[in-house]
């Protein structure tokens, strides 16, 4: 068993990858900008949960669904990752308290909805941490304009420090007729 795989085993319970998550998850590790499209339920996530635990700083999730989020963090607290989730639905006092995790390096995953990216307040946050991934989650749910904001605020030069890649998700919607 290579070591990935007993990363996979221990910290997530599989015995072995799914098609295609192995050589996405290589990539990301090896510092490659990497895509995954795949059919729904077959693991996507994974692709970024699993160098997330493994990456030295933030993993920074961008995803339009405020559910998915949400049962995104519960199954990784589950698993004993700091996770958390930071979009419109949360109260002022769950706001800071992730917020107070950001500024103290708590976090390994942080799930946002798109339009936090466009505030400057919580932009000049992120230049202070060191963001080692940036997943663009369910891409295909995000209109063009959209993405195009998000990779000019990525600029690597000047708005995320120490970003090191970008990983866009998505999945692969068949024709029914």
């Amino acid at each position: 068993m290579d070591d990935l795989t007993r990363q996979l085993s221990e910290r997530f319970g599989f015995a072995t990858f799914r098609p295609g998550q192995e050589a996405v998850i290589r990539a990301v590790l090896a510092g490659r900008d990497a895509m995954a499209v795949m059919p729904t339920g077959q693991g996507k996530s994974l692709c970024y949960q699993l160098p997330a635990t493994l990456l030295p700083g933030l993993t920074l999730v961008i995803s339009p669904l405020i559910a998915l989020m949400q049962d995104q963090v519960t199954a990784m607290k589950q698993r004993k990752i700091a996770a958390a989730a930071f979009h419109s639905g949360l109260t002022g006092i769950e706001k800071s308290r992730v917020m107070q995790d950001l500024q103290q390096r708590r976090l390994q995953l942080l799930y946002v909805a798109p339009e936090r990216m466009q505030h400057e307040g919580f932009f000049r946050l992120l230049r202070s941490l060191w963001v080692s991934l940036l997943v663009v989650d369910e891409a295909h749910r995000l209109d063009a304009t959209l993405l195009e904001e998000i990779r000019l605020l990525t600029n690597f030069e000047s708005s995320v420090s120490k970003l090191l890649q970008i990983v866009l998700v998505g999945q692969v919607e068949f024709d029914q007729t």
